[in-house]
């Protein structure tokens, strides 16, 4: 039985339409998902919206609406562009699936039996557009000399009867279970941020609220609702049935939470003190990655330069997003873009190189040989060392892809693709085809080989384009197994397969101006 991989991005918040950092986010963790399939594992993949909160009943009061009309509208809003990037989840969750209160209800008893719930009364300050509480020490002074949290959101003085979490208790545990696991938080700067902020001391948290009743019920406790981060936290274990065991052996602990650097301490401080409480084993690791900034400049409603992710798909395509995301934003890292940066990337990587290369080479073999696979004809050392390049090209893709250096390991496919390009000009098979025939086949089938190398290993990062491009060579099998295998090319060549004249998969995009949106 296939090993298991259980990977999450964060539950989006929808009180408002999704932006290009939750594409972003979906489409690193898709690549991942689909990485993983090929190399075997048996993937669970899931993602989804957080719906309770006080933002939602603000956001549907203001509306005229009810907060369940105001969910499911938001809610889909995500799905559908899940579903439009091409994300490849197993599971799209919603917080108010009655199998996500039964799991939250389960958690929350769990705690209550290891005796770290209590009641008390809250005072301080609490932000609604983080859903979040913070300590006097942690606000920041705004321009006017008002009270910020730490993300630069207002905060208000939050006064009401709760349960608390007895989150201090858990202070030594969380800093041992760091130190025994280095690559818990990932990357080692978001690592540095929470032990400074452990290290620092713990307070009991706040876990329910009474001033509003859009959420999960506290068990045994009228008019409370469970503290959304509680609720929200709490799908990674719905997604695997929680309490139930059957699949929760199976796929948990979680592999890999792909989240935003903004609420990484709610996933690595909260969420496993959490589980240490309830006796749930922790998730394996914890990635916190950066922003995508519009031009440098954080997204804000405010500056009216938030840009639906949609519509640069619509005008560029979902793999030239997807390709641009994942090679010219460092993983982990903030990274800026602009439609213009968009439609430069494609065109240099997948246009006018990858693209032109395969686009070229078919069409020539679909003219020339009716589509006929290329023969063995005559050999030359320099048909070994391009498959050689290759070879160690995509070796390097798979090593770093795998320990999520993502555009390290596309930068790595790109050497791959320039010696493809660089071999090609130099062989000139257009001119052999009068002077050498022989010589003819033997380039035009290493050409073949290595365009269906590199296809099969970018495909979790363009997945339409190279399996577009893969059926055009009759390619059918597209897992890390088939790098491995040398025999395809003869199996194929005995089934009698042609190469049909090729569609482009990769057509050139018109550069849009530098102020266009």
């Amino acid at each position: 039985m296939a090993e298991p991989f259980y990977i999450t991005t964060a539950i989006h918040y929808p009180n408002g339409k999704p932006h290009i950092g939750h594409a972003y986010e979906m489409i690193a963790a898709d690549a991942i998902a689909r990485f993983q399939r090929q190399a075997g594992r048996d993937v669970r993949f899931q993602t989804g919206t957080d719906e309770h909160g006080l933002k939602m009943v603000q956001t549907a009061r203001d509306r005229g609406i009810s907060v369940r009309a105001l969910a499911d509208e938001m809610s889909s809003y995500f799905s559908v562009m899940a579903d439009r990037l091409n994300i490849s989840c197993d599971r799209f969750i919603r917080t108010v699936e009655p199998e996500h209160y039964r799991a939250s209800q389960a958690i929350w008893q769990a705690m209550a039996d290891a005796g770290d719930l209590y009641p008390d009364r809250y005072e301080g300050w609490y932000s609604v557009r983080d859903e979040a509480f913070y300590e006097e020490k942690e606000l920041v002074e705004g321009e006017s000399g008002e009270k910020l949290s730490p993300q630069g959101t207002p905060v208000t003085w939050t006064a009401e009867e709760t349960w608390f979490f007895r989150l201090s208790k858990y202070q030594k545990p969380l800093l041992d279970h760091y130190a025994e696991n280095p690559d818990f938080i990932r990357p080692e700067s978001r690592r540095n941020e929470v032990l400074r902020f452990v290290e620092g001391g713990l307070t009991d948290l706040s876990v329910s609220r009474t001033s509003f009743d859009w959420g999960v019920p506290v068990p045994g406790a009228d008019g409370h609702v469970m503290y959304v981060w509680v609720d929200a936290l709490t799908n990674y274990l719905t997604g695997t049935g929680y309490p139930d065991q059957s699949d929760l052996s199976r796929y948990w602990p979680a592999d890999l939470h792909v989240i935003g650097k903004d609420i990484v301490r709610f996933h690595a401080v909260y969420w496993p003190a959490f589980l240490m409480s309830a006796k749930i084993a922790l998730p394996r690791q914890v990635f916190g990655h950066g922003f995508v900034l519009n031009r440098g400049e954080k997204m804000s409603k405010s500056v009216g330069n938030v840009v639906d992710p949609l519509a640069l798909a619509d005008a560029f395509g979902v793999d030239p997003l997807r390709y641009f995301l994942l090679r010219d934003i460092a993983w982990g890292q903030d990274g800026s873009y602009s439609p213009r940066a968009i439609a430069l990337r494609a065109n240099a990587d997948l246009a006018n190189s990858f693209g032109n290369l395969a686009q070229r080479t078919l069409a020539f073999i679909a003219k020339n040989l009716d589509g006929a696979l290329p023969q063995t004809g005559q050999g030359d050392p320099a048909d070994r060392e391009l498959l050689a390049t290759i070879a160690a090209a995509n070796d390097e893709f798979l090593r770093l892809f795998a320990d999520q250096s993502l555009n390290g390991a596309i930068e790595a496919w790109m050497r791959g693709v320039f010696a493809c390009n660089q071999y090609i000009d130099t062989q000139a098979p257009w001119a052999l085809r009068k002077t050498d025939p022989d010589r003819m086949h033997a380039v035009l089938g290493t050409l073949v080989r290595a365009i269906r190398l590199l296809a099969i290993t970018i495909l979790p990062v363009i997945p339409n384009s190279a399996a577009a491009l893969l059926d055009q060579i009759g390619a059918e099998a597209r897992d890390h197994a088939a790098l491995g295998d040398g025999n395809w090319y003869e199996r194929l060549a005995a089934s009698g397969f042609r190469i049909a004249p090729p569609v482009p998969i990769f057509p050139r995009l018109d550069l849009p101006d530098e102020e266009e949106a």
